[in-house]
């Protein structure tokens, strides 16, 4: 049995995660989904990670870290605080050690369609959560639009630290990585994650349909491929 530490992206909970824990827990895996502090301007990828860390207590070293959008920040750290089996960036930013990321994006104008403003990445900035309209471009395009409110009333602020510190990490960890692109996202392009894979995880990406929220449009797809990993 593998446990997948499920990590949110930006402004969102664990509670983004309802669909599939379902899926792999019909698959015979555990999941934890913690709620990272991202109203906390205080609070960047090391505090994260442990957060991370502190879920998967008596877990064993049968893990598999999955980041979401923002969430991608946070793996590569929690990987170097504790072993875990496998990394998965789900239409994610993918960190370089010491790398400041907002710096990084600003050579990459193609990565975010859907990009906050360049206030995001000041580490003393907590930008509110999007509007409906931004949303629902963003995330919630190809799901019905009752569950796309209702996610929508979730979403939480988001600090721009994990933009604006250095990543804390020493070196990349010496664990394989896999990239989930989805081909209909409108928040991270799938032709910048295509690249981000094979530039930074030496992968091609793993391609499924969806928007940038495939957990809500594609749970069972997503947990096909997720288990698929672990086989």
């Amino acid at each position: 049995m593998t446990t997948f530490a499920l990590i949110h992206g930006g402004g969102g909970g664990g509670w983004c995660w309802e669909l599939l824990v379902p899926e792999l827990e019909r698959r015979g895996h555990r999941a934890v989904a913690p709620d990272m502090p991202t109203e906390d301007p205080h609070a960047g990828a090391r505090e994260y990670a442990q957060i991370v860390v502190d879920a998967l207590d008596g877990a064993g070293d049968d893990v598999i870290v999955v980041g979401h959008s923002l969430g991608g920040m946070t793996v590569p750290v929690v990987a170097s605080l504790r072993p875990v089996r496998r990394m998965v960036f789900l239409g994610a930013m993918v960190p370089a050690p010491g790398e400041v990321y907002g710096d990084f994006l600003a050579t990459r104008p193609d990565a975010l369609t859907a990009a906050p403003s360049k206030a995001v990445y000041d580490e003393n900035n907590v930008r509110p959560a999007r509007t409906w309209e931004e949303a629902l471009h963003a995330y919630f395009h190809d799901i019905p639009e009752e569950d796309a409110r209702r996610a929508w009333k979730l979403l939480r602020p988001q600090s721009g630290r994990l933009f604006a510190e250095p990543s804390p990490m020493d070196a990349w960890p010496a664990v394989p990585s896999t990239y989930i692109l989805m081909t209909e996202d409108k928040s991270v392009a799938p032709d910048f994650s295509r690249w981000i894979a094979r530039e930074r995880l030496g992968v091609e990406a793993i391609e499924m349909p969806g928007s940038h929220s495939p957990y809500f449009s594609h749970p069972a797809e997503l947990a096909d491929i997720l288990t698929g990993l672990e086989r």
